[in-house]
């Protein structure tokens, strides 16, 4: 065989995209799922914005239901509003509409000094962990049945 191997230590976008559409060419052949998460319409993404009088942003949820699963990507409030309910009052909100979208379960991931607790009070329970990562740290995969 006939090759090169050449190592650079910044981004090649061009290289980097090229690398992707080959592993997502890959995953469609062996995958039938991930084939059909790539159709048009098959991720159905959501945001749920909470506001002060509709103007200030003070946090919310964005998310994507595929495969029968939500995906919870990002989950934020300013400070002064945390501890007050609302955090669990919009994950519910989100689980409802992830099921009326055909979710059955969800899947969200979160630093140790991030939400754990906050996501095992509400019913999710850890199915992965990774120690040391950022060091001295933990980073947590958590799921939930939503029938």
């Amino acid at each position: 065989m006939d090759y090169n191997i050449e190592v650079l230590e910044t981004d090649n976008e061009r290289f980097s995209s090229f690398l992707h559409s080959k592993v997502k060419e890959y995953n469609n052949e062996l995958s039938i799922h991930h084939k059909k998460a790539r159709q048009k319409g098959a991720v159905q993404a959501f945001n749920i914005i909470v506001s002060k009088h509709n103007e200030e942003w003070i946090g919310g949820i964005t998310a994507e239901v595929y495969w029968d699963w939500m995906e919870l990507n990002d989950f934020w409030f300013q400070e002064t509003y945390r501890g007050k309910g609302l955090g669990g009052e919009i994950l519910e909100k989100a689980e409802k509409i992830a099921k009326e979208k055909g979710a059955t379960k969800a899947l969200v991931t979160t630093f140790e000094f991030q939400a754990r607790t906050f996501y095992e009070t509400k019913g999710y329970r850890v199915v992965g962990e990774i120690e040391d990562y950022p060091p001295g740290s933990r980073y947590y995969t958590l799921v939930k049945e939503l029938r």
